[in-house]
């Protein structure tokens, strides 16, 4: 028999987390559940698919050990419907699980969990030290770029990559290209590259309050974030990443400062007449201190202008309502800059000051 009493909303929170990492579908079958390991004062849940996992250690009042799987699902809502401060937990030796809150009881059962495969190898050298806000921010400021095209696996990740101390973050699908830079401080040069699923599941959990650091951790083929007790682990993918050095334009003819959020709500009002069947370019006319938008699919029309300022020649181009409408809401600024060299070549969105983040666009060519 094993017993043990915890806080309910520190257990809740914790396989909220973790759940995550479980496996929809799998031929093991213990990878469907959560695993709970319990030792003195410690119960440890791990939720793992063989290719990601969440792993989270939280204190529990106990002397005992064991271990078992148990379906995440029932155990996060049988947890979040108790009313108590503290939950107790008896489990049998034919692994049937008591669950106490209260005057509340519950019963369901779990499995064994000698058939829950080895997790991967966690003694990897600490590489890069990073604020939670900051990390957050970079992959908030970049994901929506990564590729959904499973032809070139690598372009469905994102490349982390260190030089010169400058942390980069970077996406790329064919059509657009989001890179985020920031300073790290003295940090060995090294570049790999981490799922999407991976980063952006590690975002939602960072806090932008958090007084503790994200650690992230590499071997050649896996990656470990460890933050606020969470470790989140992923196999990383393998592959020639693009050379995005390459595709940044070295200059430009023309700069319009534009505010985000008249721009935003633009793009916005165009997205009403755009969707997988009737689909069409924004046509974009830079001009005497305004930006024209113009669209007309097979649903309406629509005229917009919105003032911005312009320095050199007028350009007038097409694009992607869609794709302009990520990158401008990713900046996550008040205005932003827009630099071109004519409508045939790509476009640069960059902040105010510096080049923290570089969001290039493809445009599309106008039939007159």
């Amino acid at each position: 028999m094993i017993k043990f009493i915890c806080d309910r909303q520190s257990l809740y929170e914790a396989v909220t987390h973790v759940s995550k990492g479980v496996a929809q579908r799998s031929t093991i079958s213990a990878l469907e559940g959560l695993k709970i390991r319990i030792s003195p004062d410690n119960l440890e849940l791990t939720g793992y698919d063989l290719e990601f996992g969440i792993q989270k250690n939280i204190d529990v009042e106990t002397e005992d050990c064991g271990e078992f799987v148990i379906n995440s699902r029932l155990l996060s809502e049988s947890v979040r419907r108790m009313s108590g401060q503290f939950v107790k937990f008896e489990i049998d030796d034919n692994l049937n699980v008591s669950i106490y809150c209260e005057a509340t009881e519950f019963h369901i059962s779990a499995m064994s969990a000698e058939e829950y495969p080895a997790l991967p190898d966690m003694n990897m050298d600490e590489g890069i030290h990073i604020d939670q806000s900051v990390l957050r921010s970079m992959v908030n400021q970049t994901s929506y770029a990564a590729c959904l095209n499973e032809a070139k696996p690598v372009l469905t990740g994102e490349l982390f990559e260190v030089r010169e101390d400058i942390l980069s973050v970077v996406a790329i699908d064919g059509y657009r290209l989001a890179i985020r830079n920031e300073n790290i401080g003295q940090c060995e040069s090294m570049q790999f590259v981490v799922p999407k699923r991976t980063v952006t599941e590690v975002a939602n959990m960072l806090k932008d309050d958090a007084k503790e650091q994200c650690v992230i951790s590499v071997s050649r083929s896996h990656i470990i974030f460890e933050f606020d007790g969470y470790i989140v682990f992923s196999r990383l993918l393998e592959g020639e990443f693009h050379n995005y050095r390459s595709s940044i334009p070295a200059s430009f003819e023309t700069e319009v400062i534009v505010n985000t959020s008249d721009l935003t709500s633009c793009l916005e009002r165009c997205a009403l007449l755009i969707n997988s069947k009737f689909n069409a370019p924004i046509r974009c006319t830079f001009s005497g201190g305004n930006l024209n938008v113009r669209c007309k699919t097979g649903i309406g029309e629509i005229n917009d202008t919105i003032p911005v300022k312009i320095s050199g020649p007028d350009v007038k181009i097409g694009l992607n309502n869609r794709f302009m409408l990520e990158a401008v809401r990713a900046s996550d600024c008040d205005c932003v800059k827009i630099q071109m060299s004519g409508g045939k070549r790509v476009v640069k969105i960059v902040p105010m000051q510096g080049e923290s983040f570089i969001f290039l666009l493809m445009p599309i060519q106008l039939k007159d």
